[in-house]
């Protein structure tokens, strides 16, 4: 079986690769699992002084694979489901280590708030990135809507939440959602080049100088993402969510009834 998750080490930055490039590196729970084990690994390997994600094939990660929404293989609640996954994001933001996202076609959903958790965002321009939960009745829940108010500011994460609409990597640049774009035969050297040299400074500093620069928004994005598991606790069990899985299974518009 091909894994799931690819890793390998190079000039202290450990390489973390999405490896479903036939869904768009979609996120199952064989796959979710993987990417905790491995990013574990990488913090706590004393070696790696830098983190690298990408994905292999045509995208990043195109969020939660829509076949598994709902699923929940543990036999968990949906707080208890939530809880976890939001956990796994934390544990992302609080890592020591610089991360560098190397962004490209899907970066949605879930794969888009896990991009958003980097330090340093490399885009290339067949970059799409959304937070499409409200389509389906629900709304990011692992700190999306903190981390992308941070970074665009109020009306542009407003306008991306409540609407659900894909931005291309031009917009993504302008906006601050992304921090460098490159042509696509350039992004993955661009990414690697950029970890390697967060990777040649020193470490103590590296993960004092992060710390007192996520110092300014932490506090509030930790809380917001706790409110998320709330409001998506609540969101499973409206009427307004069942509607918008029987729409997309039935390939039909959505018929909600309001308030």
């Amino acid at each position: 079986m091909t894994s799931t998750i690819l890793t390998r080490t190079e000039d202290g930055v450990r390489v973390i690769s999405y490896n479903r490039p036939e869904r768009h590196n979609a996120i199952d729970d064989e796959m979710g699992d993987a990417f905790r084990e491995a990013f574990a690994s990488a913090v706590e390997d004393q070696s790696v002084r830098a983190i690298l994600l990408r994905g292999e094939g045509k995208s990043f990660c195109s969020g939660r694979d829509v076949s598994v929404l709902g699923h929940r293989a543990r036999d968990e609640s949906d707080f208890d489901f939530v809880r976890r996954a939001q956990d796994g994001r934390l544990a992302i933001q609080d890592c020591p280590k610089p991360i560098v996202a190397a962004l490209k076609g899907g970066v949605i959903g879930g794969g888009c708030e896990g991009a958003l958790c980097a330090d340093i965002r490399v885009a290339d321009s067949t970059l799409k990135m959304a937070l499409p939960e409200i389509n389906f009745g629900l709304l990011p829940d692992t700190g999306g809507t903190q981390l992308l108010t941070a970074l665009v500011g109020l009306g542009r994460a407003k306008y991306m939440i409540l609407s659900g609409d894909r931005i291309d990597a031009d917009t993504a640049l302008s906006w601050g959602a992304v921090d460098f774009l490159v042509a696509p035969d350039e992004l993955d050297t661009f990414a690697l080049d950029m970890a390697k040299k967060l990777a040649s400074k020193p470490p103590i500093a590296l993960a004092m100088g992060k710390q007192m620069i996520d110092q300014m928004h932490g506090g509030a994005i930790r809380n917001g993402t706790r409110q998320e598991l709330m409001a998506q606790t609540a969101l499973f069990l409206t009427e307004d969510y069942k509607e918008a899985r029987a729409a997309h299974r039935e390939g039909r518009t959505p018929n909600y009834k309001g308030r």
